[in-house]
């Protein structure tokens, strides 16, 4: 991969919504910077809650031509019409999912910290590979998703990558120059106002 220009952000939802107010939080979010996805990944199994999220999450983004894809979810990405779906169980099941959804769907991949899953991921068909997290989280197992990965998948390997996972300035600011994306979630929906921290991060990766 050539020098890469300053990332893109790929923005997730919170675990939970409240439909009475994010919709409008995520519109001055999306109307605040140039956003290139937004994933919907609700803790919830409740496929009722989960396709009225993502109906009130794809109006806005599809308002502003923002491509909306869906966590695990592959039939509801389908039967909501949704851009694709984000999986979590590294490369296992991309090649499936590839078949099922058609060569137009995007379809991405959780590798957690494994090289080799993202590089199988990247073979069967994933559209990018996400790793992380890339600093401490009582989530998980403690394992990183290390700089020297971006950096070396960064000069070897064509596939687009996403850094997510406990993001914070000084991360960035250390990660922007060898990865594709950041995707960006409870960093800023978290914050008082979400418009200014993800301003703050954006400085960063200047």
């Amino acid at each position: 991969m050539s020098e890469i220009e300053q990332p893109q952000i790929y923005l997730i939802t919170p675990p939970e919504i409240e439909l009475s107010r994010f919709p409008d939080t995520l519109a001055r979010v999306l109307d605040s910077t140039e956003v290139a996805c937004v994933r919907v990944a609700l803790a919830t199994r409740d496929e009722d809650r989960i396709s009225r999220a993502a109906d009130a999450v794809r109006e806005v983004c599809y308002s502003r031509d923002i491509a909306l894809v869906i966590n695990e979810h592959v039939l509801l990405a389908e039967r909501l019409g949704l851009d694709g779906v984000h999986l979590t169980d590294g490369a296992r099941s991309v090649r499936k999912v590839r078949k099922e959804l058609g060569d137009d769907a995007i379809v991405g991949s959780f590798c957690g910290t494994s090289r080799h899953d993202g590089m199988t991921a990247g073979e069967t068909g994933a559209d990018y590979v996400a790793f992380g997290p890339v600093a401490a989280t009582p989530l998980g197992d403690g394992s990183l998703a290390e700089r020297a990965l971006f950096d070396w998948w960064s000069q070897m390997i064509e596939v687009p990558i996403v850094a997510e996972g406990a993001l914070n300035e000084e991360i960035v600011r250390s990660l922007a120059p060898v990865t594709d994306f950041f995707g960006i979630g409870e960093e800023i929906w978290r914050a008082e106002d979400p418009v200014a921290q993800l301003k703050t991060l954006l400085a960063a990766m200047r």
